[in-house]
């Protein structure tokens, strides 16, 4: 008898990491890199200097959370912005500033997003998520996820960014398991940004190539010797 495979809630947190550093590396940090040692911990906070934290529902149900010290979140802001060609006398300097916060909020919308479409895709369940919301604090506030879970679970992952700073997520949610019963293949996860260049570049060589009916009309009057 052919063995099931398992899917469980460390499972479910390793995908999300890898969301972490896939869409960090898009956006300017590739070094970006997660501890291979997790944290069981009893309850999600949003600790100083600049937390974040998305709700989902769904398939099952949780909370995301994401810590920034002070120096990871002006590291990964000005990494991103620069890499988008933003002059560095433009950026901002303190990691309390509305542009950092918003900047910060727009990737953890990003991360959950592409959490959402691996867990639709790998695990063929569907899951919402809510509007990130990024505050800059200075002390610790206790996140409770608005919904009775039967056996909360709760871990913390420590990140580390190429210039050594450190930021923190925290995932909450239901004990789970996914059991595989079927085989059947994982497709691919469209890249948005992918599709939008691959267009641009058939928009480009429609522009550069010559008008058909001018070769045509060409190919024509060369035959009359014209």
């Amino acid at each position: 008898m052919k063995k099931s495979t398992i899917v469980t809630t460390d499972d479910i947190l390793l995908t999300l990491c890898r969301s972490v550093e896939k869409v960090l590396a898009a956006a300017g940090n590739p070094g970006v890199s997660n501890s291979k040692m997790v944290q069981k911990i009893q309850k999600t906070c949003l600790r100083p200097d600049l937390g974040c934290f998305v709700l989902f529902d769904g398939g099952f149900s949780g909370l995301v959370i994401i810590n920034f010290t002070a120096p990871a979140a002006m590291e990964i802001y000005r990494r991103y912005l620069l890499s988008m060609g933003m002059p560095e006398s433009e950026l901002a300097s303190f990691h309390t500033s509305d542009e950092v916060g918003n900047v910060m909020g727009e990737l953890m919308n990003q991360i959950v997003g592409d959490f959402t479409g691996q867990v639709r895709l790998q695990l063929q369940t569907s899951i919402n998520q809510s509007q990130p919301k990024m505050m800059a604090i200075n002390k610790q506030v206790q996140i409770l996820i608005n919904t009775q879970l039967d056996q909360p679970q709760a871990r913390r992952v420590t990140f580390n960014t190429p210039d050594h700073n450190i930021f923190y997520m925290e995932l909450a949610m239901d004990k789970t398991e996914f059991i595989k019963l079927q085989d059947f293949e994982v497709p691919e996860q469209d890249n948005p940004d992918d599709i939008l260049a691959e267009a641009k570049n058939q928009q480009a060589k429609l522009d550069q190539a010559p008008d058909a009916a001018d070769m045509v009309d060409d190919d024509f009057l060369s035959n009359l010797g014209l």
